[in-house]
């Protein structure tokens, strides 16, 4: 899909057709579109591949006059509501145009041309680009709130239930938090770069901005380092109680076979037609030695802590 938006009199306005200063926007693009814009607005087919890669990785590039900024963003699974991922976005900055490819539909795009970024301007292409950063940011720091959330209620139905399917989604998390932190440490890098401001031509104005977005980045870095110990800390715990339970429903199990067992040993003697045994001709006293050493045995037990 290709969509075309400017900034008029402080407002997003959508363009039939490409103007200077103009942002262009490809969501899952066709071929037909990508060449389209490569051949309207004079630039690198490759860049514009560049983020149909979902392997991309995070990376800064520049050539004859065009910058290509690839970062990851965060995305959900679909089908899966617990497990995240990270797809490329690609920005390429020219000097008349600012372009953006990315394989999906993202809420973070759709908000710059809804034109709920106001102080976003296309005209300012530095800016937008440190702007869609900073939401960028943003989106990984309220995927990790969600995150937080689904760990809390998965750890208290565990405690409840401790089944397979909480674990296996806890396990969803956590490779959720690897994804974010892999890329969120790549686009730290990418943001370095910039800051250096031999790639990107940074202004006065837009220091204060870069410097938001690293934070904003560090700190998303810093949750899903401590969300990730986090559950990892808490799978270690559950298998050991998991463990501990299975170690203690055993040893009553055991307990229980010992018990039934001493009676039928016992009644065992005495089926046989022995002669000698005392009192075979009583029927009542086996099954009265049989009660008193089970209720020995099951007294010694209790003392030992096996029941």
């Amino acid at each position: 899909m290709l969509s075309i938006r400017k900034t008029i009199d402080g407002k997003m306005t959508a363009l039939e057709e490409v103007q200077e200063g103009c942002w262009v926007n490809l969501t899952s693009p066709t071929e037909a579109e990508l060449a389209l814009v490569a051949k309207a607005l004079n630039v690198e087919m490759s860049f514009l591949q560049a983020a149909m890669d979902e392997e991309e990785p995070s990376r800064i590039d520049t050539e004859e006059g065009q910058t290509l900024v690839v970062v990851d963003l965060p995305s959900t699974e679909e089908g899966d509501p617990v497990l995240y991922c990270t797809i490329p976005l690609g920005i390429l900055m020219t000097e008349k145009y600012i372009v953006t490819v990315c394989t999906r539909e993202t809420s973070i795009l759709r908000d710059f041309e809804n034109g709920q970024i106001r102080a976003a301007d296309t005209q300012k292409k530095t800016s937008f680009l440190l702007y869609i950063l900073l939401q960028v940011s943003k989106r990984y720091l309220f995927y990790l709130r969600k995150i937080d959330k689904l760990y809390n209620h998965m750890e208290r139905q565990l405690y409840r239930s401790q089944r397979n399917k909480e674990l296996i989604q806890l396990l969803d998390l956590e490779k959720s938090l690897v994804y974010f932190n892999t890329s969120l440490k790549a686009n730290e890098v990418t943001l370095n770069k910039i800051f250096r401001g031999k790639l990107v031509k940074l202004y006065e104005e837009d220091q204060d901005l870069l410097d938001d977005v690293l934070i904003e980045v560090r700190q998303a870095i810093e949750m899903t380092g401590i969300y990730s110990s986090i559950i990892s800390g808490m799978m270690d715990a559950f298998a050991s109680v998991i463990s501990n339970n299975l170690n203690v429903i055993m040893k009553v199990l055991t307990s229980i076979t010992i018990l039934l067992t001493i009676p039928n040993i016992i009644f065992g003697f005495y089926g046989m037609n022995v002669a000698g045994l005392p009192m075979d001709h009583f029927w009542w006293f086996p099954l009265a030695i049989a009660a008193a050493v089970v209720v020995v045995a099951g007294i010694i037990l209790k003392l030992k802590d096996l029941f």
